[in-house]
Parts: structure tokens; C-alpha cells; sequence
């Protein structure tokens, strides 16, 4: 089997389209629909159903792409292990976490970072679901949550707090509640129930509340949306402290509830125990961390 056959059909496999895989090969459609015609004759099996609206691997297609899945993962972690420097970190770093972590509070960092190793270059995939480390879809990830995969380190880096908080035009306007049952009488801006990046994210829809939760005035799915639309003074919100903390124009109220608290942990593969990229960004990291009040 060729190996250019095989990264074509992988990227179509994981696509669902030709279109989408030429976009991501940078070849046509056609050509696409070219080398994927010859594996299978070469192969004289079907690999894909074709359908109107798009494709569907068949079972001999989902055999061949679990296999050339791990072959390139294989491939891709050796690249990464023979390209660092024995000397000082090189090479590229892949990194995901939270949508609204990582933007908030990790990518204005990511620059002293690189000046500090500046043979180090970070790809940063921003998404509130969880990579697969083990298959190479990131080299090391920032989470919510302890990891369920298994074979993976993982490190606990610090305890997130969440709190309430409203604009004071909003509050001037509509009060401020001094017990968690007031919250009835005033509008709630939730994360929504869009794939949230932790679990109980809508805490405060139920706090002080012995029946179903409040309905919100607002549901988004984005930690920085709900920030602009508190501090717009749309309503009252729980967000975490890395983002209030940040922000001007907000007002911390209720402070004496309890609230939810996130651990958080640094992951990645076993076979980068011994990574440089991975130990000096981790060290980077908790000096940053630190820092916060």
C-alpha cells in the first residue's frame, strides 16, 4: 500500500468528504477522488459508501483506518522525540484546553514562553471537548478534570474558583441580592447546554433553589460572551476567577457562597515523559501560576 494513498485516505476517512480532505492535502477534489479509487482497486475491496451527502467508511474501510490511525500517531510522536534537541527544546508543541481558558488566560502567556525558548513553536487547539493524546491529536492538554484516558501522566496544577458577578450599572438598577434565594427576582446569564467544559457549570441557575433550576435570561456558549454580557449589564453570572480577574467593570457579590471548585491538571502521553517541550512548558506554566493573586 502507498504511503501518499494512505495519508489521502486517512485524511478523507477522518473528513468525510473529498472536498474537505483536498482542502486540508491542498489538492483538488478530483485528485482526491483519484488516489482513493486506486486504493481500493489496488485492494479490490470498497472503502467508502458514497452517498449524496457525503461518505461513509465500510467495515473494511474502518479496519484499514483504525490501523493507518495509530501508523501515523506512531509516526507523528517519533518525529516529535527525534526532531527535539538534545540540548534545549525544540520543535512543535501541540497544546489543548478549554476554549475559554485558553484564550482568556494561556494565549496572552504563550509569548514570554516563546521568547524564552524561541526554538520552540506551539500550535494551540482550542476545544471543550477532550483530545485524544494517546492517538496524537495533541501533545499535552489542560483539563477540567482528572483524564479518563489511561496511559497518560498527569499533573494537578491548581484549583480554579468560580464566583458571582454583575456590572454595577445592573446592580444600581436591579439591587443586589443578599442570599442565593433573591436570585429569583433577577435575570441569569448560563453557559447554555452546549458541550460545557466542566460539569455543573450552571451552579448558580440552582443556588438557594429547592425546585427545578431558574430559567436564564441568556444561554451562550462561550465563557468570554457570558463576560461581555455581564459587564454589559444584561444580567448576573458565575465565572471563573483567571477571567473576572482581568476584567474591569465587574462586581463580585454573594461572597460569602459556597462555590464550585475545578481541579485542574496538566496531561500528556507516557512516551513524552522525557520530554524538554513538554517539561520546561509545564515549569512555565506553574511560575505563571504562581503569580496569580
Amino acid at each position: 500500500m502507498d504511503w501518499d494513498k494512505l495519508r489521502v485516505f486517512h485524511a478523507v476517512a477522518e473528513a468525510g468528504s473529498f472536498t474537505h480532505a483536498g482542502d486540508s492535502l491542498s489538492l483538488s477534489q478530483s485528485a482526491v477522488s483519484r488516489q482513493i479509487s486506486a486504493l481500493e482497486e489496488a485492494l479490490q475491496v470498497p472503502l467508502f459508501h458514497r452517498h449524496a451527502r457525503g461518505l461513509i467508511l465500510t467495515e473494511q474501510g474502518e479496519s484499514l483506518n483504525r490501523t493507518v490511525r495509530e501508523v501515523f500517531a506512531k509516526l507523528a510522536m517519533t518525529e516529535a522525540l527525534l526532531t527535539e534537541s538534545k540540548e534545549k527544546p525544540a520543535g512543535r508543541l501541540k497544546i489543548t484546553t478549554t476554549v475559554g481558558f485558553g484564550s482568556a488566560w494561556l494565549a496572552p502567556r504563550l509569548p514570554g514562553f516563546l521568547e524564552a525558548y524561541p526554538d520552540v513553536t506551539v500550535s494551540l487547539i482550542l476545544d471543550d471537548n477532550d483530545l485524544d493524546l494517546a492517538m496524537r491529536e495533541a501533545d499535552v492538554a489542560i483539563r477540567m478534570h482528572p483524564p479518563k484516558q489511561p496511559d497518560l501522566v498527569q499533573r494537578h496544577l491548581m484549583t480554579l474558583n468560580w464566583h458571582i458577578y454583575a456590572a454595577p450599572a445592573y446592580l444600581a438598577k436591579h439591587g443586589t441580592p443578599a442570599r442565593g434565594e433573591e436570585l429569583d427576582r433577577h435575570r441569569l446569564i448560563l453557559f447554555g447546554d452546549y458541550n460545557p467544559p466542566i460539569a455543573e457549570i450552571n451552579w448558580l441557575a440552582s443556588l438557594g433553589r429547592a425546585g427545578a433550576p431558574r430559567r436564564a435570561a441568556l444561554e451562550v456558549n462561550s465563557l468570554h460572551a457570558m463576560l461581555l454580557a455581564i459587564r454589559g449589564g444584561l444580567g448576573l453570572g458565575a465565572l471563573p476567577d483567571y477571567l473576572a480577574a482581568e476584567t474591569a467593570g465587574l462586581q463580585r457579590i454573594l461572597p460569602e457562597v459556597s462555590v464550585p471548585r475545578v481541579d485542574v491538571f496538566f496531561v500528556y502521553p507516557e512516551e513524552l515523559r522525557n520530554s524538554k517541550r513538554i517539561a520546561v512548558f509545564r515549569d512555565f506554566l506553574l511560575a505563571r501560576l504562581a503569580e496569580m493573586p
